[in-house]
């Protein structure tokens, strides 16, 4: 079989429009039949495998990737598009299109053309798994197989809409309180490293024994010709560990317990794991996802690796014939409340609805505690600043109220 080459085209659809594209075929011939079945009139094909200085280059960590926002519009649009009578193929092309993210357009066009040539849409979707999630895999396999893709499409739209919209009021809980901060600490260094040096060099100059609280603020701005490029160094290496490592089994086994026992953010972090848990379990039963196969995804996506092992207990309880609640219980992760109702949920066969009702129900405790939260932190961080800055402004003028004494 030949091998598989990358073909500019550009051509003119069924409305007469020019359209440009790049397909993935093994000779031009093959490239003009894919065209006619995409309902496009070819005028000029050529081969554009890029190779060399021509390729593209894809730096690590800085390579544009797909946020969860975008999958929530392509995931909208593609339910209204099918449901509308719009078939997948057009539907694919028509996201391909219009998507502003690159690397989602990308993910988009080599998913029409594997559909094209015979690959089910789930396998298609699967083979992005990278950049997919497998919430989005199994709910579109389930669709697909039950024969209701826009209702799964639809269903997994929503979902993700109430995951941007979680960490939206998250983020804008948090970000004053961290402007704040980092002001603060951009105002000390700014201090140290400028302003203090300047008094130094007075206080030299008029001799004396200068005030301890002075004598730390001067070995400390000594000190930040050191520490400063030490600590640059230092952020910039444990960024890049971080972002290789962060998903590794070894360091959420160590870090994602320390987070729920943070004293302020812990119990934020365990309400917001187990949101994600209910909606995401209630989305893929709802769907149509076997029981065990929905236990071992919301366990990858819950974003809490304690959570996730309690669930691969459950799963491994469930297999053996037990119910859900029973082992979510033990697992001692969960509230009382949540395997309450999920006990009742599976005894009157609504455990979709019940899992749903969680869900909204800790999106408001979310939404509650950040906002308590925020009211907590922001005039304790006010305090801090006027505290650092404050006892610093004071210690460089200690010395001028004993400015006699120095002169004598």
């Amino acid at each position: 079989m030949a091998a598989a080459l990358t073909y500019a085209y550009r051509g003119r659809d069924s409305a007469g429009k020019v359209v440009k594209g790049k397909v993935q075929a093994s000779s031009e011939g093959a490239v003009v039949t894919r065209l006619r079945t995409m309902g496009v009139s070819p005028i000029a094909i050529s081969e554009s495998n890029a190779t060399g200085l021509q390729r593209e280059i894809s730096i690590p960590g800085f390579s544009k990737g797909v946020k969860l926002k975008d999958l929530a519009i392509m995931a909208r649009q593609m339910s209204t598009m099918i449901s509308s009578g719009l078939s997948l193929l057009k539907a694919l092309s028509i996201l391909a299109e219009q998507t502003e993210n690159e690397k989602l357009a990308k993910i988009m066009t080599e998913i029409r053309e594997d559909v094209e040539t015979g690959v089910s849409f789930s396998d298609a979707i699967g083979k992005h798994s990278q950049y997919l999630p497998p919430i989005m895999i199994n709910m579109v396999r389930a669709g697909e197989t039950g024969g209701f893709l826009d209702g799964a499409l639809d269903s997994l739209a929503e979902n993700f809409e109430k995951e941007v919209k979680l960490m939206n009021t998250i983020k804008s809980a948090m970000t004053y309180p961290v402007v704040v901060l980092v002001m603060s600490l951009v105002a000390v260094v700014v201090m140290l490293t400028f302003i203090v040096p300047i008094f130094s060099s007075m206080f030299a100059s008029l001799g004396g024994k200068l005030p301890l609280p002075t004598q730390l603020l001067v070995y400390a701005s000594h000190a930040m010709v050191y520490v400063v490029p030490i600590l640059i160094v230092v952020i910039i290496a444990f960024s890049a560990w971080w972002r290789t490592n962060k998903n590794t089994e070894r360091v959420r086994a160590f870090v994602d317990p320390l987070k729920l026992k943070l004293p302020v953010f812990g119990p934020l972090i365990q309400k917001i794991a187990i949101a994600r848990f209910s909606r995401n379990f209630s989305n893929m039963i709802g769907a149509g996802v076997p029981i065990l196969t929905a236990l071992r995804i919301v366990g990858e996506v819950s974003g809490n690796y304690v959570l996730q092992k309690a669930l691969v207990t459950v799963a491994e309880s469930v297999r053996q014939g037990e119910s859900i609640a029973v082992p979510l219980n033990e697992a001692r992760v969960f509230p009382a409340m949540v395997t309450q109702m999920i006990s009742v949920g599976e005894d009157a066969g609504s455990l979709e609805t019940m899992l749903e009702k969680i869900a909204l129900f800790y999106d408001d405790e979310v939404q509650a505690t950040t906002e308590a939260l925020t009211s907590l932190i922001e005039p304790l961080l006010i305090a801090f600043l006027g505290v650092v800055v404050g006892g610093m402004i004071v210690a460089l003028y200690l010395p001028i109220f004993q400015i006699t004494s120095l002169i004598h």
